[in-house]
């Protein structure tokens, strides 16, 4: 490079498809600051870079540079050079949108004209973060008015796992979908900019859900599903107050050792939902691979019932004892009977090299919501209310209370409840589930159930929140 001058041009060029002719010879000097011309192969796939108006210059400038793309790969180009020219169109009195069109019509080669932020190295950075996060939410970011620049936005569903590639920008971050060929990354909302919004969504709607909606009913029983309408002693959390605002859980690959127990399933969801159902059908479709805990209780056994079978049939006072020392998962009482799950019944399903499925309240998930259990935790909702009143039509809500079946038809009341009640489940602990299955129709409810559990024995690596790991192995911007 010369020395001595303090206006230079330097010429550089750098492709990975086709070989590029040699840059022309006659480059003229700018009388301004140092100025590059930079040739790069543009294929139908966007450059990968944003572009906006600096607010104190006037200058077109590259607000942004997407990780993966051919801007990235290039190494060339940095956010906050300076775009003079695009093959030879000068871009001083054009604005970002005036550019766009040049810039989506331009292929094979492209020459460049920048003036390059000072400090830049001109070296390609491979290191990107190995970060991977769950998405809590839906995104669409043609739905976004906040984001600078949609076309560069990656939309995502909630469930899906996330590949953080750059967390420079605390409002947006750039990720890429696990699994997707295209590595290009996009953008999307960054954890503080998402729950700062949901934080206003609430303030502005006044959204609030009430504790009554809650599930109250305990479920029970092994082989019919048999569910004991009993009143836990456990305070439930009171939904009304803080929640957690759905955004991105943190997770890591994760492959069982065949030394290890299976993961836990967890069935959660609101009263009529068809809970005890679905785990009734999934323990028939394979006894020999899904298993169930077998209660305790206090009341007397009776003629056709064998201890161990029904019940495990125990004490007052024994059971009481369990209480205290805190054996219990969940528990209550019933006409003057208790009835719980312990947690040593839930060891030996495990114990037996089978999956384990309980249907439980939600604040006994946090509890199970360990290491050690691992547990796979399946919201169950309800649909629409249009669907709830036509799939429910002829269907009844069945208590079981110690042998005594009480049957209702459905209510339009039992129906606002139903729904009111998954919103605040989802509300206060969806950060923890990690499957959603609706259920408006069973035969696809089972089916989309049995077929996303059996992935989770055969598709590897499986992704668990990251802390299960640690004991085990603002300027409005435009697309170029």
């Amino acid at each position: 490079q010369p020395s001595g001058r303090s206006n230079q041009i330097f010429v550089a060029q750098k492709g990975y498809d086709p070989e590029l002719p040699p840059l022309p010879d006659n480059i003229e000097e700018e009388d301004e600051d140092s100025v590059k011309i930079i040739s790069l192969f543009k294929s139908q796939e966007p450059l990968g870079a944003t572009i906006k108006r600096d607010e104190s210059t006037g200058a077109i400038v590259v607000a942004r540079i997407m990780r993966g793309g051919a801007a990235d790969r290039s190494g060339l180009i940095h956010e906050g050079d300076e775009l003079r020219e695009v093959n030879g169109v000068q871009m001083e009195d054009k604005t970002p949108e005036e550019i766009i069109p040049i810039m989506a019509q331009s292929q094979g080669e492209v020459t460049f004209k920048v003036i390059p932020v000072p400090g830049i190295k001109e070296e390609l950075s491979a290191n990107e973060t190995m970060l991977f996060v769950r998405s809590l939410f839906d995104y669409n970011p043609e739905e976004d008015p906040a984001i600078p620049c949609r076309q560069a936005g990656l939309g995502f569903k909630r469930g899906d796992i996330l590949q953080i590639v750059n967390q420079e920008d605390d409002t947006w971050w750039q990720a890429c979908r696990h699994g997707d060929s295209n590595s290009r990354a996009g953008l999307i909302p960054s954890r503080q900019l998402q729950e700062r919004w949901a934080s206003i969504d609430r303030c502005v709607t006044g959204i609030s859900f009430p504790a009554a909606g809650l599930r109250r009913s305990f479920r029970l029983g092994r082989r019919g599903g048999r569910s004991g309408n009993v009143e836990s002693k456990r305070k439930s959390q009171e939904m009304g107050g803080a929640t957690q605002t759905p955004t991105y859980l943190e997770v890591a690959p994760y492959c069982r050792d065949h030394k290890e127990g299976r993961r836990l399933v967890l069935l959660v969801g609101p009263s009529g939902v068809g809970l005890s159902e679905l785990k009734r059908r999934l323990l028939l479709s394979d006894p020999d691979h899904y298993g169930v805990t077998v209660p305790h209780t206090t009341r007397e056994k009776r003629k056709q019932e064998k201890d161990g079978v029904e019940y495990h049939f125990v004490s007052r006072q024994t059971f009481e004892m369990d209480i205290v020392n805190h054996k219990f998962l969940e528990y209550g009482e019933h006409r003057g009977n208790y009835y719980g799950t312990s947690l040593e019944s839930v060891h030996k399903v495990i114990g037996e090299d089978k999956v384990c499925l309980l249907d439980v309240q939600p604040n006994t998930v946090q509890r199970l919501h360990t290491t050690e259990f691992k547990p796979c935790v399946v919201f169950v909702k309800p649909p629409l209310i249009q669907e709830l009143r036509f799939s429910r039509r002829k269907a009844t809500l069945i208590s079981t209370q110690d042998m005594t079946k009480l049957t209702k038809t459905f209510s339009e009341e039992d129906f606002e409840d139903m729904i009111s009640s998954a919103e605040a489940m989802d509300s206060q602990y969806g950060h923890l589930f990690e499957m959603v299955v609706v259920n408006g129709d069973f035969a696809m409810a089972f089916n989309k159930l049995r077929a996303e559990l059996e992935k989770l024995e055969t598709e590897a690596p499986q992704w668990i929140p990251v802390e299960w790991t640690s004991h085990t192995k603002q300027n409005t911007e435009s697309v170029c």
